[in-house]
């Protein structure tokens, strides 16, 4: 799986074949149609987490109970899913008509569709409705486009630009890093982050050490740890 993603985001999905993934991971190719029915069903193996992922953030976002905490719950959440998919997310902007087609795309626009109505907010007039839309495209694209600049800054940026476009102030950052919905601690971490604590656990490090170290709790910490 890993492979297939690396390949399909360098080389695109569409130019790369089963048997271009059974050589990376060194097996015969029908030792990979042993595991895998097809391309499409590697693919959809691959897009599945983040599309199950988003939609959950958006539903939690909805849950919550006034219309800016919505907003934000909504507007962070779908940064860091991206941010954790960004190598399947480059893959399928590599090849963008993987974006049309069912059920993949009709679950994206569906997606795309309620962050635009969560960000808005309820009864909400035209401007408020193109401004969300700026602020939702804008939240995934540069995820894309500097998928080398390191994920923590990234993330803050990207939220400082949201909080720009809404007219938001820009929220408070300790030792640098940047924070959760409404100031307190995030509760994701980027799959660069969670190699890191993993490591970090293994050299013996304490799980209150960890939280400190990336400015999340303790309990985020061992949810982590137990993946």
């Amino acid at each position: 799986m890993e492979a297939a993603r690396a390949l399909f985001a360098a080389r695109g999905y569409r130019a790369t074949s089963m048997q271009a993934i059974a050589d990376e991971v060194g097996i015969s190719k029908a030792a990979l149609y042993y595991h895998f029915d097809s391309k499409e069903e590697i693919l959809r193996r691959l897009t599945i987490p983040l599309l199950d992922e988003l939609e959950a953030v958006l539903a939690e976002a909805e849950s919550c109970d006034s219309a800016e905490e919505v907003r934000w719950r909504a507007i962070e959440g779908y940064v860091d899913v991206h941010l954790r998919h960004r190598q399947t997310l480059t893959m399928l902007v590599k090849d963008m008509t993987l974006l049309v087609q069912a059920p993949i795309a009709d679950r994206f626009r569906a997606a795309i569709a309620l962050a635009n109505e969560l960000v808005a907010g309820p009864g909400c007039g035209l401007e408020q409705r193109v401004r969300a839309c700026q602020v939702v495209a804008g939240l995934a694209d540069p995820v894309v486009l500097f998928r080398d600049a390191p994920a923590d800054q990234l993330r803050s940026t990207i939220l400082d630009g949201a909080r720009a476009l809404l007219g938001a102030p820009v929220a408070p950052r300790a030792r640098g890093l940047p924070r959760g919905r409404n100031g307190g601690r995030r509760a994701i971490l980027t799959d660069e982050q969670v190699t890191r604590v993993r490591a970090l656990y293994a050299e013996g490090c304490s799980g209150e050490e960890i939280a400190a170290r990336f400015d999340v709790s303790r309990a985020t910490v061992y949810r982590y740890l137990k993946i």
